[in-house]
């Protein structure tokens, strides 16, 4: 059972309990169970005794009734009623400390980014959903930055020159370039070539060295100046 820490997040008090309570009904009723909750930082934040001086009693009341019933939840959780509960987070740092306790998410396990093996693993599945993807070993010599030569795109050299991403900016690198390929056939038919000659959209290697810079330049213009793989020198500015 998938669910989402903001689920939880309510204005009101005691909404946000009463769905944690009405979560683990549903997971009990489907036992065995794997309940999943992503975001838990949205749900399990650091409780803030603080927060009622600054601004009025009972300010905090709905996130901590909201965090004590999952705590309360997962107490009443053994090996026998067969519901496991499993959360995802990338701000561990800011889960309140009771979530952690022996009984509770006492196993962390830390998913680090992809090295490049799995990069270009990622980049596969995706790419594989394209119409007519051709995958292939080799780049073109004679264009700085190529990531594969023709139609047959090098999904190593792809992986290659983007160190650090995680899944979803990869998937974002292959929706970018298959953008590209239906803008070079909408091109096509703007410029009155026949529909009839054209044949669907299939990206090329082209396309992706395109997706990639585009990928960089976006950064450096949120981010400021970023380090841009040797590699792909020359392919700024002329895509």
């Amino acid at each position: 059972m998938y669910c989402s820490g903001s689920d939880f997040v309510e204005m009101y008090v005691g909404r946000g309990a009463a769905r944690v309570r009405r979560t683990f009904e549903k997971a009990a009723k489907l036992s065995p169970c794997i309940v999943f909750i992503d975001e838990l930082d949205a749900l399990g934040k650091k409780r803030n005794p603080d927060l009622d001086n600054i601004m009025g009693r009972g300010a905090n009341d709905e996130q901590e009734q909201t965090l004590n019933q999952l705590l309360a939840c997962m107490d009443g959780l053994d090996s026998t009623n067969g519901v496991c509960v499993l959360a995802a987070t990338n701000r561990k740092s800011v889960l309140d400390s009771a979530l952690t306790r022996p009984g509770r998410f006492d196993r962390i396990v830390t998913v680090p980014l992809p090295d490049a093996k799995g990069r270009e693993a990622i980049l596969r599945v995706h790419a594989s959903k394209l119409p007519g993807f051709q995958e292939g070993k080799g780049v073109d010599p004679t264009r700085p930055g190529s990531l594969g030569v023709g139609n047959v795109i090098d999904l190593s050299a792809v992986a290659s020159v983007l160190p650090g991403l995680c899944g979803a900016e990869l998937e974002f690198i292959v929706n970018e370039a298959a953008i590209r390929a239906v803008r070079r056939v909408s091109a096509m038919l703007r410029q009155g070539v026949d529909a009839s000659s054209i044949k669907s959209p299939q990206v090329n290697a082209e396309d992706f060295e395109g997706s990639v810079a585009n990928y960089y330049e976006s950064r450096g213009n949120k981010q400021g100046k970023v380090n841009i793989p040797k590699i792909m020198d020359g392919v700024f500015g002329g895509k």
